[in-house]
């Protein structure tokens, strides 16, 4: 079986260093905007996202006999966050440019071959953030909802920016066995960057609405990564203060909106039972707040919806 020759485990060399108190640079009372940005789009079976029903649902999954014209382009998404005195801010860092030409050389042999990627010139994130007056040195701050390869293959983009993840995520994208049967391509974030780990199981950690573990990154309310575990081990979602309300990038804690809904589950999220709490947290912030954003993380139908800048 091929999988059989995949790496067991590697060793990663980066090394993070913890985040146990908010970050400079917050300004009391302040908002944010957000914009949702389009890095690819990937081509998936219908059952990759939404766990199909009956004796089938593992050839929904992967797409066995399945013919191509029923699979779908999902969004890969980035989301730029300005942040009045902090400055211009990532969530995540989608797909990397050489996918297109070389899915390998970023994705790995494995999903290399497996994933069939679609991304034009405009859509890199290089281009849409020079198209912004932003140069990636202007980019203090990346936050990684977690470390899958379609989150995580931009990193090497961004040498200068330290990234924020959770140090479960961390943990387990590190030391799993077998890491691309979790989601995992490790070569894409072993780099001696700067690398921030936030414990959400101590320190500076506080409940906020629904969410009973977030960390408020500046102390000034505008940004808080709020844990959903479940998709993956330290999944984080990303909640925005705007003018009015709030703004949550969901991240891949619900792939689509009818997960949120509670009407579909994912196929195959690393801890199902976290997952469904993860999932219950976000519902019971939309109906406690409905006039709240929540982003799903690849949602094909919500996407052409979004607004350009949410403020």
């Amino acid at each position: 079986m091929p999988w059989l020759d995949w790496p067991v485990v590697a060793e990663v060399r980066a090394q993070p260093r913890g985040l146990h108190r908010p970050l400079t640079g917050g300004s009391p009372g302040a908002t944010v905007t957000v914009e949702p940005l389009l890095a690819a789009e990937i081509l998936c079976p219908p059952g990759f996202l939404e766990s199909a029903s009956g004796p089938r649902k593992w050839q929904a999954y992967a797409g066995v006999g399945i013919p191509r014209s029923r699979w779908h382009w999902i969004p890969v998404p980035v989301f730029l966050i300005r942040h009045p005195t902090a400055g211009p801010i990532l969530v995540d860092t989608g797909l990397h440019p050489s996918v297109v030409a070389d899915p390998k050389h970023s994705l790995g042999p494995v999903m290399g071959r497996l994933q069939q990627v679609r991304m034009d010139a405009d859509q890199a994130i290089a281009r849409q953030l020079r198209d912004r007056g932003i140069k990636f040195s202007d980019v203090p701050y990346v936050l990684m909802t977690h470390l899958h390869y379609d989150h995580a293959s931009g990193i090497s983009e961004f040498p200068e920016s330290t990234f924020v993840v959770s140090e479960a995520e961390w943990t387990a994208a590190t030391t799993v066995k077998r890491p691309i049967l979790h989601g995992y391509r490790q070569e894409q974030f072993d780099y001696a960057f700067e690398y921030r780990t936030i414990d959400l199981t101590r320190g500076s950690v506080s409940s906020y609405s629904t969410f009973g573990r977030t960390f408020d990154l500046f102390a000034d309310g505008t940004i808080r990564l709020a844990f959903t575990p479940g998709h993956s081990a330290g999944h984080c979602s990303i909640i925005c203060r705007l003018g009015d309300r709030d703004l949550i990038i969901a991240g891949d804690a619900v792939y689509t909106m009818r997960q949120l809904e509670g009407t579909t589950e994912p196929p195959r999220p690393e801890d199902m039972h976290r997952w469904r709490r993860s999932a219950a947290e976000l519902r019971r912030f939309r109906e406690q707040h409905p006039d709240a954003v929540i982003i799903a993380g690849h949602d094909r139908e919500q996407w052409p919806t979004l607004e350009e800048r949410y403020a």
